[in-house]
């Protein structure tokens, strides 16, 4: 429940991270909420340390320096929560994905059914999803055991099968999660956690083959029948057992969640600790419903990169958000050098490096994850790994944010095997409106042209898109506020929050012979106009302030789309940012020259029209 503004004029928020402990400082001053202070300290829940706790003392800590006021308890540990007092705040909340965050593996029938209806219930509820277990992923039964004991989940969901249908091959997966008799990461003593949300005829037997050894909770099911999902319940669980099992036995977390929370009518109320993801994902869709429009944030960790987006499917909007575990800027950047390959990571980068030099530095970044870029080589490097992990983030959430698969044909549980037919991607890349960067290596990024270039080369909007990054990585913070104080997280994520980069204007579609891609005329407010052209391969930068809007007509070459249709002008505003208006002739499909040299001309081209790095790079050999 939303609590009145004018009880709370104080908040601190935490933010414990993979790597850094992130504390904000909001006040109400003549008004309005906005955020006062920034620190920032190591996360702690791994040793010596091993405890969470730690950190955000020590984050809470440089505010204080900062602000030279105290908001740490005097004599005990804790963050000083007085409304009655000038010491201290008004209220204290926080969000986590330190030690990894809520990690589960998830298991159905099919793959591509159940399989990822458990992974959508799973997902939103906040959680990483490390593995799905299912009956046809080409793995044998001591394979599928195998992987449980190596990945030890926080929990674990099983579903699978329709209600009514056969119950063998959910029984099969329950005997596979027997087998391997998975032991939680952290805590000594007590039981895993299982939900079960499949065929309800299967209860018992489930019951019979796991209850004793987990600790099993019985829901209704997923996928009742084939054309609905039925997720509510699975995820109400697993945020409950979340809470309960996992978070209780983490280092530090029983302290914490003590610590978080406000007092009302002078009795204590605790604000519940909010998984990161799930908070960022919260204040995309809090974004996406006040302004109308179709949003998708991304949130680059040094664990995980996580999506979200919000996108219109007819009358009714949508929300999907995707946790890709394994790509990672610092915890995960080996992960991510793997998937993308040495290939697709240069590719991005201006100068040659030999491959086991390449290795050597991501494998520093890995074991020691709160290092940054000391030289302008590395940053090159790293922000090139920054758009791999991006990409491959994105690919994954086309990927899941689908419409449901398989409910075309009736067939039994057999056939089904068999079924090829996929749901089509809610992803629009033409008519998003908004695209927002979250993350280290975006918010922080030495230039904010350097950030918009990252998102502009991974995602590659379509049309016209509003690029934007969080300032100075808050969206967790202000997502877990939003739930509390919606209007002060509101203002503030308005007003400090984000930062606008400016539109990207990206034709699409194919059409070789075209020497101009797109004729452009911008009109000021002072009546003056300007005509540009989109060309081929070209970026241009046309400069335009946060705020400022000019009236523009579009005319696309043929068969190109700027988000009226092939070969269809586009007339309407044009909105700013840091950056300014981009032009991004490079085509839609991207694709960058096989030529080496030609690719290295490109990217320093490219790089010179945004004013991405110093020009002094381009003369040096590894950019030192």
């Amino acid at each position: 429940m939303a609590v009145a503004s004018k009880e709370i004029t104080r908040i601190m928020a935490t933010d414990c991270g993979s790597t850094t402990t992130k504390a904000i400082l909001i006040e109400k001053k003549d008004g309005e909420f906005r955020l006062i202070r920034r620190g920032e300290a190591p996360t702690t829940v791994e040793a010596p340390a091993e405890d969470v706790t730690k950190g955000v003392l020590n984050a809470v800590g440089e505010i204080e320096d900062l602000e030279g006021r105290k908001f740490l308890k005097a004599g005990e540990e804790g963050v000083q929560v007085s409304p009655d007092s000038t010491d201290g705040v008004d209220i204290y909340m926080s969000t986590s994905s330190a030690g990894g965050g809520l990690q589960m593996t998830v298991a159905g029938v099919v793959k591509s059914m159940t399989g990822e209806s458990a992974q959508r219930a799973a997902l939103g509820a906040r959680a990483i999803v490390m593995d799905i277990v299912a009956s046809n992923d080409g793995r044998l039964p001591h394979e599928k055991v195998a992987d449980i004991r190596r990945l030890r989940p926080d929990m674990i969901l099983l579903s699978g099968g329709i209600d009514g249908g056969t119950i063998d091959h959910v029984i099969e997966l329950a005997e596979v999660i027997k087998a391997a008799d998975p032991k939680p990461r952290f805590g000594v003593g007590y039981k895993l956690p299982v939900i079960y949300a499949g065929n309800k005829d299967a209860r018992e037997p489930v019951k019979e083959e796991l209850g004793e050894q987990v600790e099993l909770k019985i829901v209704d099911n997923l996928r009742p029948v084939l054309e609905r999902e039925n997720l509510g319940p699975a995820r109400d669980t697993i945020h409950e057992l979340f809470m309960e099992h996992v978070m209780a036995q983490a280092p530090g977390y029983p302290r914490l969640m003590k610590w978080a929370g406000h007092y009302v009518n002078g009795s204590w109320k605790q604000v519940p600790i909010m998984p990161t993801p799930g908070a960022v994902g919260k204040l995309i869709e809090t974004v996406a419903k006040n302004e109308n429009i179709e949003v998708m944030g991304v949130d680059i960790g040094g664990a995980t990169t996580d999506v979200f987006s919000v996108f219109r499917v007819g009358e009714e909007t949508v929300f999907n958000r995707t946790v890709s575990a394994n790509l990672g800027m610092s915890y995960s950047v080996s992960n991510v050098f793997v998937s993308a390959g040495y290939d697709n990571v240069m590719r991005w980068v201006p100068f040659h490096m030999d491959e086991a030099d390449l290795r050597n530095r991501i494998r520093n970044k890995m074991i020691r994850p709160t290092t940054i870029p000391q030289l302008l080589k590395e940053l090159i490097v790293e922000q090139a790994i920054a758009r791999e992990a991006l990409r491959l983030a994105l690919v994954q959430h086309k990927e899941l944010a689908t419409g449901l698969k398989g409910i075309a044909q009736e067939r039994t549980i057999g056939d089904a095997f068999e079924q090829t037919q996929t749901g089509a991607t809610l992803v629009n890349m033409m008519t998003l409106d908004l695209l927002i960067g979250s993350g280290g290596v975006l918010s922080h990024a030495p230039r904010r042209s350097q950030a918009a270039l990252m998102v502009i080369d991974a995602f590659l909007p379509e049309g016209i898109t509003m690029l934007a990054v969080d300032s100075i990585f808050m969206m967790p913070q202000l997502g877990v506020l939003s739930e509390v104080l919606p209007e002060a997280a509101t203002e503030v994520f308005d007003k400090d929050c984000l930062i606008r980069l400016g539109s990207c204007i990206a034709p699409a579609g194919v059409n070789r012979k075209a020497a101009v891609l797109a004729f452009v005329t911008i009109t000021k407010q002072d009546g003056s106009s300007i005509d540009l052209k989109i060309e081929p391969g070209k970026i241009h930068v046309e400069p335009l302030g946060v705020g400022e809007k000019v009236n523009a007509v579009i005319k696309p070459a043929k068969n190109l789309d700027i988000g009226n249709g092939p070969g269809n002008e586009w007339i309407g505003e044009l909105e700013g940012g840091v950056v300014g208006l981009i032009f991004d002739g490079r085509g839609r499909p991207f694709v960058l020259p096989e030529d080496d040299a030609l690719r290295i001309e490109k990217l320093q081209e490219w790089s010179k029209a945004l004013d991405i790095y110093p020009e002094r790079f381009i003369a040096l050999e590894g950019g030192e």
